[in-house]
């Protein structure tokens, strides 16, 4: 009888301990996954690997320390199994085909290159449209002109970004964009609208 109330009592201990450690259990866990239902899991599969495995631990030494191992044991294993499988033969042939990463970074720099040609008015209207997503009415009073002309300038903007872009002009001077958007004095010709 001594025995068994010897084992009732060192597995009373070893639940009360295991409860304890739990909390760090599950910020150990956290740490190893970045994903809070992921740690769950793992806290729980960890728990259930103590408990099954609960006659191997020897009482008396430190039981956290052998939690942890065994939480750090089931997320490498968890790794493992989760690690893709590849046959030699597809991995040889797509690591000798890459698809092209040039392209994107010549789109930005010919765009950015086209932006930078339009006027300052333009760019700041076409900004605030686009990006910001704001309405002409609320543009037209933070730059303290009318509708039709932030309408004008983002239409202008738009074109000659298309026009940049496409005939590839992205060398044509800043001078000649802002030429087109000085207005000119009463009796003066009127550049065509673009």
């Amino acid at each position: 009888m001594t025995t068994q109330t010897q084992q009732d009592q060192n597995a009373l201990d070893f639940h009360e301990q295991l409860k304890t450690v739990l909390p760090r259990l599950r910020i150990y866990a956290l740490s190893l996954t970045r994903d809070r239902d992921a740690a769950e899991d793992l806290v729980h599969d960890t728990v259930v690997k103590a408990l099954t495995g609960r006659n191997s631990f020897q009482p008396g030494t430190n039981l956290a320390a052998w939690l942890f191992r065994i939480q750090r044991n089931e997320f490498i294993s968890g790794l493992r199994r989760r690690r893709p499988t590849v046959p030699v033969d597809t991995a040889i042939a797509e690591s000798l085909s890459h698809p092209p990463h040039q392209d994107s970074g010549l789109i930005m720099r010919e765009f950015m290159n086209a932006f930078g040609k339009l006027a300052a008015a333009q760019r700041e209207a076409l900004l605030l449209a686009v990006l910001e997503g704001l309405p002409y009415e609320t543009i037209a009073d933070h730059t303290g002109v009318s509708v039709g002309t932030v309408k004008s300038r983002i239409s202008r903007a738009r074109d000659t970004l298309e026009r940049l872009l496409l005939e590839g002009e992205t060398r044509q001077s800043t001078e000649d964009t802002r030429a087109s958007t000085v207005r000119p004095h009463e009796g003066e010709a009127r550049p065509p609208v673009r």
